[in-house]
């Protein structure tokens, strides 16, 4: 099957059915999501290890039912991603050829692809392990549109999720340690499966001959700002749980479908969701760091000079932008404008930067106060 580019900035809320082939590859050949006790010794071994036999709490706090629920989604997304990927590589679909993963020892990526689909796996089953075991239904998969068609591009689109990842399991520790709950114990699980993504990231970087580190001090996030990116990626309607169980905010205008929060220009390139292609998220040039700037575009919502652009970058506090140079389009319903981009000046981190609209201009304390904020977003900025 083909990686397929997407086709709107909100696959997951179009009314209109796309023209592109959608994945639903579920359930796998080795019976995930629901593999026989044969098949999950098969996984586990292909994973290279077993899943914890640590005790699982037995209630979940709402906020920890909320964060494990995110996290088993964003796990099967995983695991239909890596699973589609080895498919592309191992049949020499076109953009997937031995050319185009060239220099990368082919064997060992295709090793390499085949152990984080194994390791995905066990970690989606785990999340579902600990909802069960407080008595919540397991997640199931969804169907779900990949915004690529190549390997650079695949290998460039799991940089970003799994930064994205390494941003939102931290807050899931933090609440798990202070939320009150059963769950506490179960931090340093987390925190393994936080490792394990930082080591695959640093293939997918290595892959793509950037350093196999991006910083000192990566780019923490919510929960609310991975929902929003995850929800994107998902085909409307396809999932069995409605996302809509998810207690987390949903960003932007909900009566108009085709909206969003973007920023363009100064840009090598873009992965892009269905027509009209709006960007979800950009990878930037080195040398953006010269420009004082970023030009937005907000479709579905007016845009004020009473709000601002803030970022998150590295471990340092919020960074608050007010918008400038406000240009409505009478004849459509979006509105350009930019705001400062302070990367040198403001210590922002090589690899992620998150992007969002709030209302007001802070000061912010932390990532938690700026989503309370969030009028729409994220864009997901990569450097490096």
């Amino acid at each position: 099957m083909l990686l397929i580019t997407v086709v709107t900035l909100v696959a997951a809320v179009s009314a209109a059915p796309s023209k592109y082939p959608i994945t639903n590859v579920f359930p796998l050949a080795d019976g995930f999501p629901n593999p026989s006790p044969e098949q999950l010794l098969s996984i586990q071994k292909a994973a290279g290890g077993s899943l914890p036999n640590v005790p699982l709490p037995t209630t979940l706090s709402r906020n920890a039912t909320t964060a494990l629920k995110l996290l088993a989604h964003n796990e099967l997304f995983e695991v239909a991603f890596f699973n589609e990927l080895l498919t592309n590589i191992t049949t020499n679909v076109p953009g997937y050829c031995v050319n185009d993963t060239a220099p990368l020892d082919r064997a060992l990526l295709i090793k390499s692809i085949e152990a984080i689909k194994n390791q995905e796996e066990l970690h989606a089953i785990g999340a579902n392990a600990f909802l069960v075991n407080a008595k919540e239904a397991p997640i199931a998969p969804c169907q779900y549109i990949f915004p690529v068609s190549n390997f650079k591009n695949a290998i460039l689109f799991a940089q970003v999720f799994t930064d994205l990842a390494l941003s939102t399991i931290p807050a899931v520790q933090l609440l798990f340690g202070t939320d009150g709950g059963d769950e506490a114990r179960n931090v340093i699980t987390l925190g393994s499966v936080l490792g394990q993504e930082g080591q695959q990231d640093g293939f997918f970087r290595y892959a793509q001959r950037k350093t196999p580190s991006a910083a000192p001090f990566l780019t923490g996030g919510t929960a609310g700002i991975a929902f929003n990116v995850l929800r994107k990626l998902i085909v409307k309607d396809s999932c069995p749980q409605p996302l809509s169980t998810i207690d987390l905010p949903v960003w932007g205008n909900p009566s108009w479908e085709q909206g969003g929060l973007w920023a363009n220009g100064y840009v090598d390139k873009a992965l892009r969701l269905p027509e009209p292609a709006w960007p979800l998220w950009i990878s930037i040039n080195p040398k953006l760091s010269a420009w004082s700037s970023l030009p937005f575009t907000e479709f579905g919502l007016d845009v004020g000079s009473d709000q601002s652009i803030v970022y998150l970058s590295g471990q340092n506090l919020p960074v608050v932008a007010p918008v400038g140079n406000i240009s409505h389009v009478l004849s459509a319903p979006y509105t350009d404008f930019e705001a400062a981009f302070p990367f040198e000046e403001a210590g922002f981190a090589n690899g992620l930067t998150i992007a969002v609209l709030v209302n007001g201009e802070g000061p912010f304390a932390n990532a938690d106060e700026v989503a309370n904020a969030v009028v729409d977003g994220p864009v997901i900025i990569e450097r490096n």
